[in-house]
């Protein structure tokens, strides 16, 4: 264990033994139109969701991919009612994330395929058509299964977009990872560039992890495929070029399926939870980069924990989200064997990791949201706009599940940001908010996840504070003033 876990760990360890019981959290299951993300081996994995207001009435719409069956559109008419809306038909899908490409000021959804992807413009008033934005490449036979996007200058995005097992080579599927597809704007245009080795990539983000202004490309590989060789994987736009040791990567070799991304040791800097098979591993932020966090924080969630099922457990989709807002940002791991694996378990209950000051206790049994169905995607996001963060989770083979957040107690602060430049949501930029509990810091983002992700504010939660500080740092490294904003949603307009 090095230095800083040690550090961490005493620190935790203090600062739990003062904590006070904490509430129960609490779901309850919410009626929706039926969905199944289904399919053969090429839909094993995928079956992300994307949440995001495409309407412009602070009540977030759902939309999730259908492998072989259509993807399922959701219009959130409030108070947790849903009914399916209007979408173009659309199957092979394995993902779908929301972002602004042109920057317009409405959402387009990316939506990530077995075959060429599809990109689909908003219109502002949930309507969406298929659109080209000016050449922007679709992959073309390729088996698209991740995908981020970054403003790296100028007013469009740049789009990597990960890849899976090449479908078309003889000696597959073991050992034959495909390119993975960097998409930057050029001209009125765009110039594509394959980022090789491949390592079959299952999650894909873009984030200034070392804060020092310059975003870098973090892949999340399945080494089930490339079975050896590879890792996980760092690329730099800037360098153009992977990072390796010399740069202070020492990349793990894990299954890896998603990525989640936010500060929960309190230093400034983004902490991982990289999912996989047997251990999610956690990654602690550090001056130097990243390491693996202690087996006592309580997030390795390696096995299931309610059942009679001891072998290792699989980890797809995860997110962090302040649940109980007592100002701690908790763990959702969405869990499921792939199809039939014997070797991991079936009866793999979805995790739910409450953060006790530090330390991670299991919940999710307590909570009612322990489901065992093989899930795949999945959302935290206040689909109701109460201030609380509701779930929704995508299952193979099995109806999705809709989650409504009961939990008591406890004050929230949504943070909804608006740039300029086509930069339309600031992606890039981070917000700080300060209570006398201290400062909690997230980055806002396109990407990670497992093959889908929210567009929407960012939450914060504040346990008993009924005021915070709040400031902006924008995606062009100008730093806002501090302003006290009441419990609520604010948008702040650059």
């Amino acid at each position: 264990m090095g230095h800083a876990s040690r550090a961490w760990t005493l620190r935790l360890a203090v600062a739990v033994a003062a904590l006070p019981a904490a509430a129960d959290i609490a779901f309850e299951r919410i009626a929706v139109p039926p969905h199944v993300y289904a399919g053969g081996w090429e839909h094993f994995v995928g079956g992300g969701v994307a949440v995001f207001d495409c309407d412009g009435d602070s009540l977030p719409e759902v939309a999730a991919a259908g492998g072989t069956n259509p993807v399922a559109f959701l219009r959130n008419r409030g108070a947790m009612a849903f009914e399916a809306g209007a979408f173009p038909t659309v199957t092979g899908a394995t993902g779908l994330y929301p972002l602004d490409i042109d920057g317009d000021g409405a959402l387009d959804l990316v939506v990530l395929r077995v075959g060429p992807n599809l990109f689909l413009r908003g219109d502002g008033a949930c309507g969406f058509a298929p659109h080209d934005f000016g050449g922007l490449p679709d992959g073309g036979d390729a088996w698209t299964t991740a995908f981020s996007a970054a403003w790296l200058g100028g007013d469009r995005p740049t789009l990597a977009f990960g890849t899976y097992v090449d479908r078309a080579d003889p000696e597959g599927p073991f050992g034959t990872c495909d390119a993975n597809l960097l998409v930057r704007p050029d001209g009125t245009g765009w110039r594509a560039t394959r980022l090789e080795p491949g390592f079959c990539a299952l999650s894909a983000l873009f984030s200034d992890e070392d804060r020092d202004g310059a975003p870098t490309l973090r892949l999340s590989n399945d080494r089930h495929y490339y079975v050896r060789g590879g890792a996980e994987q760092i690329y730099d736009p800037a360098l153009g070029r992977f990072l390796g040791p010399g740069d202070g990567f020492d990349a793990p070799s894990i299954w890896g399926m998603g990525i989640a991304s936010r500060d929960v040791t309190g230093d400034g800097r983004p902490d991982l939870a990289l999912t996989s098979m047997g251990d999610q591993l956690v990654m602690l932020s550090t001056p130097e980069g990243h390491e693996p966090a202690p087996f006592a924080l309580g997030t390795a969630a390696q096995r299931p924990h309610t059942g009679d099922d001891g072998r290792p457990s699989t980890g797809w989709h995860a997110a962090w989200g302040d649940v109980d807002r007592d100002g701690d940002a908790d763990l959702f791991i969405a869990k499921g064997n792939v199809d039939q694996m014997p070797g991991m378990a079936m009866a793999d209950p979805n995790n739910l990791l409450r953060n006790d000051g530090g330390v991670f206790v299991e919940v999710a049994a307590r909570a009612g949201i322990a489901t065992t169905d093989r899930s795949r995607g999945a959302a935290l996001a206040d689909l109701d706009g109460d201030g609380r963060l509701d779930l929704v989770v995508v299952n193979r083979r099995a109806p999705w599940e809709v989650w409504r957040n009961v939990t008591p107690g406890g004050a929230s602060l949504s943070v909804d940001l608006r740039g300029g430049d086509g930069n339309t949501r600031a992606v890039g930029a981070w917000v700080e908010v300060r209570t006398d509990a201290g400062v909690q810091v997230q980055e806002m983002t396109v990407g990670g996840g497992h093959a889908g992700g929210v567009a929407g504010p960012l939450h914060f939660g504040l346990g008993a504070a009924i005021a915070a500080d709040l400031r902006v740092r924008w995606p062009d490294g100008t730093l806002g003033a501090w302003r006290t904003v009441e419990p609520g949603r604010v948008r702040i307009e650059r």
